[in-house]
This record gives C-alpha cells, sequence and structure tokens, in this order.
C-alpha cells in the first residue's frame, strides 16, 4: 500500500531543530515525504489572545501545548517581531529539499489563519506571493505544491494559487484525489488531501493514549482508499520523534509504503471534480475546508 507522508513546518523552532531530525529519520527508514514550509516571520505566539475561547482553551490544556510544543513555540512574536524562518534558517530547507518535495505552507502562518475570513485578494496575492519567492529562492528550483495553513482554504485562494506553477494543491481535508470547482469550472491543479486526523487532534484526555497512538492511525488506514497522513515537525520532529521513528517501523512490517504527495499522482489522469466546502473537525478548533462528501 502507498500512503502519503505530509510534514508542516510551521515555525522557527520546527525548522532549526524538527526538519533536521524528521530527514535523519526518514533516511533511516528509507521514506521521502513532502515537506510544506513556512519562510516570513514566526509569529505564533500572537494564538495566545485565542485562549479566551473555550474550545482553544480547553484543545491546549488537552495537548499539554506547553510540553508538547514547547515555551518558545508558543511566545514567539508575541511581544516583538517573531524571526524570518526563510532568512535565518534558509540552509536547513535546502538540505531537505535536495532528498524530498518542498512546499509552500506559507509567508506569515499565523496572519494567515488568524485574518483568512477578512483578507482582500490582494492581500492573498501579497502573502502567496512573497512565500513563493522566498521558497523559490530558498530551494533553487520552484516549489512542488502549496498547502493552506491550518487548511483555512476558499476560492479565493484558489483563484490566488492557480496563477503560481504549483504541481498541486493540499488545502484541505479529504477522501479522494480531485480537482476543485472554482465557479462551476474544474480546475487544472489537483487536490490531495489529508485524510488521516492529526496528533493533536486526537491525544489527550477523552481521546487517544499516546502509546496508543501509533496503533489507533494504522488501523484507520484502508487499503482501498486515499491515505494521506500531516505530521508536524514541531510535534513528530522534536518531541514525538522516537513515537514517529516506531510508527514508520510498524507501517512498513504492514506492507505500507509512505511517498511524497505528488507520488500519489503519477499515472492518475482521470479525477473527479467537486467543491471545497468549510466544515469543522473532532479535535481541531474554527473551520476547514473539506472535500465535499455529496452530503452537504
Amino acid at each position: 500500500m502507498r500512503a502519503g507522508l505530509r510534514i508542516d513546518v510551521d515555525t522557527f523552532r520546527g525548522t532549526r531543530l524538527g526538519v533536521p531530525s524528521l530527514c535523519r529519520v526518514l533516511r533511516e527508514h528509507h521514506t521521502q515525504a513532502t515537506f510544506f514550509y513556512s519562510v516570513g516571520p514566526d509569529n505564533m505566539g500572537r494564538h495566545l489572545w485565542r485562549l479566551i475561547r473555550p474550545r482553544f482553551l480547553w484543545k491546549m490544556l488537552r495537548t499539554n501545548a506547553a510540553g508538547l510544543y514547547g515555551w518558545d513555540i508558543l511566545l514567539c512574536g508575541a511581544f516583538w517581531p517573531g524571526p524570518r524562518i526563510g532568512e535565518r534558517l534558509g540552509d536547513v530547507i535546502r538540505a531537505a529539499a535536495q532528498d524530498h518535495e518542498a512546499g509552500l505552507h506559507a509567508w506569515d502562518h499565523q496572519r494567515w489563519q488568524a485574518r483568512i475570513d477578512t483578507f482582500s485578494t490582494e492581500d492573498l496575492r501579497g502573502q502567496v506571493g512573497r512565500g513563493y519567492e522566498a521558497l523559490r529562492s530558498i530551494i533553487g528550483r520552484e516549489p512542488d505544491c502549496h498547502a493552506s495553513p491550518s487548511w483555512k482554504c476558499n476560492d479565493r485562494v484558489l483563484d490566488v494559487t492557480s496563477s503560481f506553477p504549483f504541481r498541486y494543491g493540499s488545502d484541505c481535508r479529504g477522501h479522494s484525489l480531485f480537482r476543485p470547482l472554482l465557479n462551476g469550472v474544474p480546475s487544472a491543479r489537483a487536490q490531495v488531501p489529508v485524510t488521516l486526523p492529526t496528533y493533536d487532534e486526537l491525544v489527550g484526555p477523552g481521546g487517544v493514549s499516546v502509546t496508543e497512538y501509533n496503533e489507533h492511525i494504522l488501523r484507520l488506514m484502508e487499503n482501498q482508499s486515499l491515505n494521506v497522513l500531516c505530521i508536524h515537525a514541531e510535534v513528530e520532529g522534536i518531541s514525538m520523534l522516537e513515537v514517529f521513528s516506531d510508527f514508520l517501523a510498524r507501517a512498513k512490517q504492514r506492507g505500507i509504503e509512505f511517498v511524497p504527495l505528488g507520488y500519489l499522482l503519477d499515472k492518475k489522469t482521470e479525477l473527479s471534480s467537486c467543491r471545497m466546502v468549510k466544515k469543522e473537525i473532532p479535535g481541531r478548533e474554527g473551520w476547514v475546508a473539506c472535500q465535499e462528501t455529496g452530503q452537504e
């Protein structure tokens, strides 16, 4: 079985510590993945104001966010401008891109996540354009793909990103490879949606334990359907690195081969078309873009 492996890199710490560690573990397991990079300022600490929202506060407590991510992530950019990731850590990104697909995640992850509902088209174009140019300069080639931060994507995002030479998008959660409908017309660019829940959506009180997590995810993977797993450099690349290495070993024992997302599109000529819609999913605060199931 082939399954897609997506690695989101949201922060300065995740890039500096998580990316090299993940590259080492992937090399040990003879595995390749798609890395999606945030390359502008790391202002993730500004999310702390969301603690006034009960659902976000509960998620932070449920996942033991301080222990999982580290205080430097939780406070970065909260009281002063955060460091520009691509400028400071371009060598880390460039080294990883030699062996793995490299996609754009964001220029400013926190700003996109917080303001996507009020961004103008020009705001969106600026965010994507700055990130695209920065990542292209770092890796010395066109970025392979695009993934909207926190799966916050809408028709205007699809329209803006269509003007950049990304091979495909991974902007939503879903169940199959597809072409999103934009104004009723199928997009030329395919979507490779994430199909499996993430660590922070599952683990914690009332959810799955850390020791059960690997087997739980492996049980969710089905032989006849699309399987795309998203991990985070800040989690599986640092505090849960050993857990992730064990996961890859267990997957190999079951005959599961993880590959970059673009590999799943190889030889795929006929794809269905459907809309992307806003939905809420268990374990995640706020809406995310989801592939339409036909029941919306």
